[in-house]
C-alpha cells in the first residue's frame, strides 16, 4: 500500500504531463513536401528562400505569429496587416528588400530573381 501512495503522485504529474504535450502537438502539421503543396521549381525555390530567411520570424501555414506576423494569406487580403500597405507584389517586394520597422532588409542578400521566387512562394500561403 505504501508503494501506491508513493508512487501515484509520479503518475499523475506523468499523466498531464502527457496530456499537455499531446493537446500542444494538437496545432502542428507534418511539414508538407513541395509536391505535396503542388509547388513549381521556382516556388520551391522560393519556399526554401523562405526556410533560411523568414521562418525564423513568420509562419507560413498558421494564424499565429512568432516574431512578426503571420504570412499565411498574405496575397489574399487587399491591405497587409500590420503597415496597411496594399498586399500586392511591389509593396511586399520593397519590405523584403529593404525592411520595415523591427523586420531587417535582404537586399544585400537576395538576388533580384530569389526576391521574385520568394514572392511566387509567399502567392501559394
Amino acid at each position: 500500500m505504501n508503494f501506491w501512495r508513493e508512487i501515484y503522485p509520479s503518475l499523475r504529474t506523468f499523466a498531464v504531463l502527457v496530456a499537455i504535450l499531446w493537446l500542444a502537438g494538437c496545432d502542428v502539421e507534418r511539414r508538407k513536401s513541395d509536391t505535396e503543396l503542388g509547388l513549381d521549381p521556382q516556388q520551391a525555390a522560393g519556399r526554401k528562400l523562405y526556410d533560411n530567411y523568414c521562418d525564423r520570424c513568420h509562419e507560413p501555414y498558421s494564424s499565429h505569429g512568432k516574431k512578426g506576423p503571420s504570412l499565411k494569406g498574405i496575397f489574399k487580403h487587399q491591405y497587409l496587416s500590420l503597415s496597411g500597405l496594399p498586399a500586392n507584389d511591389e509593396r511586399v517586394t520593397d519590405i523584403v528588400k529593404y525592411g520595415r520597422a523591427k523586420m531587417e532588409g535582404f537586399n544585400q542578400v537576395m538576388t533580384e530573381q530569389q526576391v521574385k521566387d520568394l514572392l511566387a512562394y509567399l502567392h501559394t500561403l
